[in-house]
């Protein structure tokens, strides 16, 4: 922005001389020679050069001379001759001034053009030492390079660790022998003894939760408790009292304090679910936690420590995300320590037959079924099949035709990933709504609570009601 010799031009009244020497930002003026007219006193503690040495020459020779690598500056390429030429105004982040003693620091300055009677006749230049921001930046920068060569030694010490933890940790009950899900194990026992943080990547439906839950389960706080989040499931707003509780009154609808899921899981296990959902806010205040193990309540400032162990998982590639601005370059680095990958299902078929054998185990004792196993056309079926789902759509398969079947073996229709007709829509529908009230009879139709029929289900309470609103189901009056 170029400014007009009415306001402030290049003799400096006295009464602008006294504004100009008060302020923190050096001020050099220029003439349309380049050479110096004004240098106000903080220009002067910042540069080490007086203004008597430098009024009346050329001060780019003096402090502006060479780049930040010590290679030669011409001074046609300076911004501020640059604009003495041809009266633009600039702004520049990226530079650095010479003192007089010979060491340089980083600037961000401005050259605005001043003209008098529509004429330009110099140039002002402001300028601050922003060199505490970039020693902060050098800083955070170190410190994300020190986190990933502690995630790639770990990585390295895999020998070590399994000869150390071997004789500490059971066998996980991840199902298969598929040599992806064998080299999973291993893995899962490996980090299990340390605190380590994990990060679970894979596809929907293929058991991240199951491996966060076995890591707890092999580790030193499994008789502690393991807490899990579903990032997903809540509003930005709901998710930070969810995470680190509040106070009573800390909002409408606060009537008593309530614990976060931090507070919960202090000694055991923290499992955030779907982790690369949370916001930017969100993330900033997770940071804070894991590097200082403390956090407050909303509607509170006294400090609660925590001593947690954190394991999250999500089926995003996180560092794309971090590329495209939505997820924390210094958190994902935290999170990252110790990585693990989930197969799909679609590359361990082998372990297909294993699988729904213990599906079957448990689908029995929930339904009441005493269904033996599946048959041979059945079993080719879905081995036939590609998976998107994977392990859950395996499930949610063997569990609907479980429900219809009345014999004692299951028989299992071909199986595409096109999209079914409506009448096999309507079947699956059919079969929901059996399962449901068959649940919500067996818990006298209680939604919530530890016993009620959400928990049954592996559902939030606010889903089921959802469901049930979908589906028409009503409580006999």
């Amino acid at each position: 922005m170029a400014v007009n010799v009415d306001d402030a031009h290049m003799d400096f009244l006295p009464e602008n001389k006294l504004l100009l020497n008060a302020v923190g930002e050096g001020i050099y003026g220029f003439d349309l020679s380049g050479n110096a007219v004004f240098i106000n006193p903080a220009a002067e503690r910042m540069t080490g050069w007086k203004a008597q040495e430098l009024l009346g020459t050329n001060i780019h020779s003096c402090h502006h001379h060479s780049h930040a690598d010590g290679s030669h500056y011409p001074q046609e390429d300076c911004p501020i001759y640059n604009t003495l030429n041809d009266g633009i105004a600039r702004e520049i982040s990226r530079d650095v001034f010479w003192r007089k003693d010979g060491s340089s620091f980083p600037v961000h300055y401005t050259s605005t053009p001043v003209y008098k009677d529509n004429q330009l006749i110099g140039v002002v230049a402001i300028f601050r030492d922003i060199s505490i921001q970039k020693q902060t930046e050098q800083s955070l920068r170190q410190a994300l390079a020190q986190v990933q060569a502690l995630s790639e030694k770990l990585a390295s010490e895999n020998d070590y660790l399994h000869t150390e933890l071997k004789s500490r940790t059971g066998d996980v009950t991840l199902s298969g022998e598929s040599p992806v899900i064998q080299q999973l194990s291993e893995q899962i026992k490996l980090v299990a003894n340390t605190n380590s943080t994990v990060l679970i990547t894979g596809e929907n439906g293929t058991g991240k939760e199951l491996v966060a839950r076995n890591i707890h389960r092999l580790s030193e706080r499994s008789d502690k408790p393991l807490i899990s989040v579903n990032c997903a499931a809540f509003s930005a707003s709901l998710l930070e009292s969810e995470l680190f509780g509040h106070e009573k009154g800390a909002f409408t609808g606060a009537t008593s304090r309530r614990k976060g899921r931090f507070e919960l899981a202090h000694k055991g296990t923290l499992f955030l679910d779907e982790v690369a959902e949370l916001s930017l806010e969100a993330q900033s205040k997770l940071l804070r936690v894991i590097q200082e193990q403390e956090f407050e309540r909303v509607g509170s400032s006294q400090p609660i420590k925590v001593d947690i162990r954190l394991v999250t998982a999500t089926h995003h590639d996180l560092q794309k995300r971090v590329e495209q601005g939505l997820f924390r370059m210094d958190l994902f680095y935290r999170l990252n320590v110790f990585p693990l990958n989930v197969p799909p299902l679609r590359v361990r078929k082998s372990d297909i037959g294993i699988l729904v054998g213990d599906i079957l185990q448990q689908i029995n004792s929930k339904l009441g079924k005493k269904i033996t196993g599946v048959s041979k056309k059945g079993l080719n079926n879905l081995m036939a099949y590609s998976w998107p789902g994977n392990v859950r759509e395996l499930q949610n398969i063997i569990e609907r035709q479980s429900i219809l079947c009345h014999g004692s073996v299951l028989d299992i229709p071909s199986l595409n990933n096109e999209t079914p007709p409506s009448t096999v829509l309507q079947t699956l529908a059919e079969a929901e709504t059996a399962h449901i009230l068959q649940t919500l009879e067996q818990v006298h139709w209680r939604i919530s609570g530890a016993n009620g029929a959400a928990a049954l289900l592996g559902v939030p309470p606010s889903t089921l009601r959802s469901k049930m609103h979908k589906l028409s189901i009503q409580r006999p009056s």
